[in-house]
C-alpha cells in the first residue's frame, strides 16, 4: 500500500511538472496571431523593416497579440487574401475593389499609405507612342493598376476609341523585367518601381506616361478582412499595425539610415535606388495627412473612376449589372453603389487615433 501511495505521489508530481512545463507553450499557442501579406514596392517595403527592427513586435506585444509579415508576388498576395489565408494585405485601391470586394470578401482599408506619383509607368521601345500601341504586345500584370494606368494614358492621349485593339500579355511581376529586357522584340511594358527603374536603365526605353499624371488615383493601402476587424482581437491588430506603421514611416520620411537601408534591402535595391523610388511616392508620412485624404471628397471622385473602369472591364464578377453592385462605404457614411451591396470600406478611425496619440 505504501509503495502504491509513493508511486501515485510520484506520478502526480510528474504530471504537475509536465503541466508547468507546457503552460508557457499553451499560453503562446493561444496568443491571437495575424498575418500581413506584402509585396515589393517602395511604399510597402517598410513592412520588412518594421519586422526586422522590432517595431512590429513592440506594438504587437503592447496589445497582447502576434503579427507576422509575409512577402508574396503581388498577384499571389491578392489570391491569398481572397482565399482568407492571410488576415491583411497591402494592395492598391483598384485591386481592393475588383478582387476581394468583387469576390464577396468584405474588406476594409485601415491605412492609406501613399499614392503613386510616378512609380507606375508605361514604357516603350523604338519610339512608340499611344497612337502606335494598338496591336503591339504590351506586357503587364493584368487586372491590376498597370492595366488601369495604361487605359488612363490612352484616354488622356486621345486614344479611347482604340482601347479594344490593345494586345495585353499577362506577365508576373517577378518575371517581367527579364522577359522584357532579354527580348528586344518586346516593345511595350507597364509596371511599377523598382522594376521601372531597372527597365529604364536601357537607353532604348522611353517612359511615355506615368502615375504622376493622375495623382491620387493609384493608392497604396493596407486592407483587412472586415470580419477580422469586427472582432475584439481584430481591433487590437488594427491598432498595433497602425501604430507600428506610423513609427516606421516617420523613420523613412526623416531619412533614418537603418530604415532606408533595410527597406531598400527588402527588394534587393541599393540605398540610392530606394531613395529615387521614394521621390515618386507621395507618402502620407503623418496620420493626419492620411486621415485628411481619406475623409476628403477627392477620394470619392477618384474611386468613381476606378469602379467604372473595373465594371467596364468585367472585373466585378459574373452577373454584375453595374458598378453599383459592388458598393464602397466612406468614413462619412457616404455609399457609392447599392446600400445592400457594400463590400469595400475606408475606415479612418485608426489613422485618426494615431494622429491623436490614442493608440
Amino acid at each position: 500500500m505504501q509503495a502504491f501511495k509513493l508511486r501515485s505521489l510520484a506520478l502526480a508530481c510528474a504530471f504537475a511538472t509536465m503541466i508547468a512545463a507546457l503552460s508557457p507553450t499553451c499560453a503562446q499557442a493561444q496568443t491571437p496571431t495575424f498575418t500581413v501579406g506584402w509585396s515589393v514596392y517602395a511604399g510597402w517595403n517598410p513592412y520588412f523593416y518594421m519586422q526586422k527592427s522590432g517595431i512590429l513586435k513592440k506594438w504587437a506585444d503592447k496589445y497582447g497579440i502576434a503579427i507576422k509579415v509575409q512577402r508574396f508576388d503581388y498577384a499571389a498576395s491578392l489570391d491569398a487574401f481572397v482565399a482568407k489565408n492571410i488576415d491583411a494585405c497591402t494592395m492598391t485601391n483598384m485591386e481592393a475593389f475588383d478582387l476581394p470586394a468583387a469576390a464577396g470578401v468584405d474588406s476594409t482599408a485601415i491605412i492609406v499609405g501613399d499614392y503613386s506619383n510616378g512609380n507606375d509607368a508605361v514604357l516603350v521601345r523604338n519610339g512608340l507612342n499611344f497612337g502606335s500601341l494598338p496591336g503591339k504586345p504590351i506586357m503587364l500584370v493584368q487586372k491590376t493598376v498597370s492595366e488601369y494606368l495604361l487605359e488612363r494614358g490612352m484616354v488622356l492621349n486621345g486614344q479611347q476609341s482604340q482601347l479594344s485593339k490593345l494586345k495585353l500579355i499577362n506577365t508576373s511581376d517577378s518575371d517581367i523585367v527579364a522577359a522584357f529586357m532579354n527580348n528586344k522584340s518586346n516593345q511595350a511594358v507597364v509596371t511599377w518601381k523598382p522594376l521601372v527603374s531597372q527597365i529604364v536603365g536601357d537607353k532604348s526605353v522611353t517612359n511615355i506616361f506615368d502615375s504622376s499624371k493622375i495623382p491620387g488615383e493609384i493608392l497604396d493601402l493596407l486592407v483587412v478582412r472586415t470580419e477580422v476587424l469586427n472582432k475584439p482581437e481584430g481591433q487590437k491588430f488594427a491598432k498595433a499595425i497602425t501604430g507600428a506603421w506610423y513609427e516606421t514611416v516617420q523613420q523613412i520620411a526623416t531619412g533614418q539610415a537603418n530604415a532606408i537601408k533595410y527597406s531598400a534591402a527588402a527588394s534587393g535595391d541599393s540605398v540610392d535606388s530606394y531613395k529615387e523610388q521614394l521621390k515618386t511616392t507621395a507618402l502620407f508620412a503623418t496620420p493626419k495627412s492620411a486621415a485628411d485624404f481619406t475623409n476628403g471628397s477627392d477620394l470619392q471622385q477618384k474611386m468613381d473612376l476606378v469602379r467604372k473602369f473595373c465594371f467596364a472591364h468585367g472585373l466585378l464578377g459574373e452577373g454584375t449589372k453595374s458598378a453599383d453592385d459592388v458598393a464602397i462605404l466612406y468614413p462619412n457614411g457616404t455609399i457609392q453603389g447599392r446600400k445592400d451591396r457594400v463590400r469595400f470600406r475606408y475606415n479612418s478611425d485608426f489613422m485618426q487615433a494615431a494622429q491623436q496619440g490614442k493608440l
